[in-house]
């Protein structure tokens, strides 16, 4: 074969392969709970679903479990634009609201959601290795509590440290305010308990990345609580815990958030190489 004949070649077959897009597909409603419990309760059948939004033509690619905020009491799943054509894979999650339901419900949805993902990403093409839990505050309280609370998903058989990160953007580090509220505390009243994330700080948690607004701008104690669970994780031995605040920005800093959430899966699946 001459070298022209081998140049042609090389052209006919590098070409496609770097022309090719990654093509994404969204799947929407999947029940995350299993038949004999959605057909004991209306509730979880209406709400217990998520959505996945997926690369089609990518293999062991990373998944981000994202939970909506909403104080526990509002909110619906949602598929954030900023995570989309990143060969990402995103599945937004509907967990039920107070007060139809008390804690720990939400807690266990979340864990469910996860556990879901967790028993089901390779199907879609995933890696089980690369899956981070995240979301926006009462969103962020959630994957705090299920990362650092290993009886959530250690109901379903699957071990909390198994999480890849969790970056929870302005989620609430002392027990949250609508738990207070099912239990006639004044939001006000500051309270670490069970339902609490500071309640358990363990030196063998996955890697952390907690992310807030401003201080002077945030909902009341909100830097402050996730300062103080970033310190009690690093005395408890966890060097891996992280604190950003966003200067300028309040509780509404997602926006600015997610970039520091794609940097930092890119740095945590780097030192895992």
């Amino acid at each position: 074969m001459t070298r022209i004949s081998i140049l042609l070649l090389l052209l006919v077959t590098l070409i496609p392969a770097i022309g090719q897009e990654t093509e994404y597909k969204t799947l929407s409603n999947i029940p995350y709970y299993a038949e004999e419990i959605r057909s004991q309760d209306s509730y979880i059948s209406e709400r217990c679903v998520l959505d996945i939004y997926y690369p089609v033509n990518k293999k062991d690619f990373t998944t981000v479990v994202w939970f909506h905020g909403g104080g526990l009491t509002g909110g619906s799943k949602e598929l954030p634009d900023a995570l989309k054509n990143k060969d990402l894979c995103i599945i937004g999650v509907n967990y039920r609201l107070a007060p139809r339901v008390k804690a720990p419900a939400y807690i266990e949805d979340a864990a469910a959601a996860v556990a879901w993902a967790f028993k089901n990403i390779e199907s879609y093409g995933g890696n089980t290795s690369r899956i981070f839990v995240s979301g926006h505050s009462a969103g962020g309280y959630l994957a705090m509590m299920i990362g650092l609370d290993k009886q959530y998903l250690a109901a379903h058989g699957i071990d909390a440290n198994r999480i890849a990160g969790l970056i929870p953007f302005s989620g609430q580090a002392i027990t949250h305010f609508t738990i207070r509220k099912e239990n006639n505390i004044n939001d006000k009243q500051p309270v670490v308990d069970k339902y609490a994330p500071l309640f358990h700080v363990r030196a063998d948690a996955p890697p952390m990345l907690l992310i807030t607004g401003d201080r002077e701008h945030e909902l009341l104690g909100r830097y402050e609580e996730n300062a103080y669970l970033y310190r009690m994780m690093k005395v408890a031995g966890h060097y891996h815990t992280r604190l950003l605040e966003l200067q300028g920005y309040g509780h509404d800093m997602a926006y600015p958030a997610f970039p520091l959430l794609l940097n930092e899966i890119a740095r945590i699946i780097r030192e895992k190489r």
